[in-house]
């Protein structure tokens, strides 16, 4: 890999992170007008039309047991890991459910070290992620909340972590079969909505037209189809076949720093020193586990 190119994986992975670290917000404004499934049933389902005006070709599959991965990937990336965070929300407290996801590199690390060659586990990924994982608690709890643990939304906020590292590494191995990119997100898009069809009977899938087409809500849907679905699974998908599960998947610490950024622009909520001082150690933890220092 020269150095133009891990450039590129990284600019890909800092887009997709810019944007993935905005969406609780346009999430925060629709959950007013439709419920999360509905949110992400119609999110992914523009995500795979866009994709599929984009590059319309067909996939055609060399091998048919790569197509399990496909499958997995879909189950994994899209169906689950959303469901159990979104779920997880609705037992335990954001500020639980954000510390613990930030865990995702932990998990995916050792998946990588496990199943994958060329990306073994070393020490100063652990020392990033004990730091930067201080810095993601202090930027959740802001200083003045108390952590308190409800087992059931903490677990299931555990289990999307890992399921999220499943998925960095079933998209490492595909990225491994040399398909085109776009092709590869648009078939994990659509095994991630078949899978999703069972959720919508059991938790109801009714969006009310005139509230979804209202200029605010059909902007953010939009905004989460077209940019955190089709765009961001493309770029992080492109950031993993070129830099890596483990080295990709860092990013993520990242993701609460964006969220006080935006916050603090858009809702013109106010950071404190505690907040400020968590981002700077998770700054330090992302460099870190990247190989920058040690």
């Amino acid at each position: 890999m020269d150095r133009k190119e891990e450039i590129t994986g990284h600019l890909f992975a800092v887009i997709t992170i810019a944007i993935w670290g905005t969406t609780f917000i346009s999430t925060k404004v629709l959950l007013k007008a439709i419920s999360p499934i509905e949110i992400l049933f119609l999110r992914f389902t523009i995500g795979l039309i866009v994709l599929t005006l984009v590059y319309p070709q067909r996939l055609k599959i060399k091998k048919r047991k790569q197509e399990l991965y496909f499958v997995a990937a879909g189950l994994c990336g899209v169906t689950l890991y959303y469901l159990l965070e979104n779920i997880a929300l609705t037992y335990t407290f954001a500020s639980n459910v954000g510390v613990i996801i930030s865990i995702a590199p932990f998990f995916t690390a050792i998946l990588a070290h496990l199943f994958l060659d060329g990306e073994k586990l070393k020490p100063q990924f652990l020392v990033g992620f004990l730091i930067a994982l201080v810095g993601i608690f202090l930027i959740s709890f802001n200083g003045h909340s108390v952590f308190k643990l409800n087992p059931f939304g903490d677990i299931l906020a555990v289990l999307a972590a890992a399921v999220w590292a499943a998925y960095s590494i079933l998209s490492k191995k595909i990225s491994g079969f040399h398909y085109n990119t776009i092709q590869t997100t648009r078939r994990i898009f659509f095994y991630g909505l078949v899978f999703m069809l069972p959720a919508l009977f059991i938790f109801g899938f009714n969006p009310i037209i005139n509230l979804l087409i209202q200029p605010v809500n059909l902007f953010n849907i939009l905004f989460l189809g077209l940019g955190a679905s089709a765009l961001c699974f493309v770029t992080w998908n492109s950031a993993v076949k070129i830099l890596g599960a483990v080295k990709t998947s860092v990013y993520i610490y990242m993701v609460p720093v964006i969220t006080v950024v935006t916050s603090i622009i858009i809702l013109q909520e106010k950071i404190t020193s505690i907040t400020v001082f968590g981002i700077v150690l998770t700054l330090a933890g992302l460099f870190i586990s990247e190989n920058k220092i040690l």
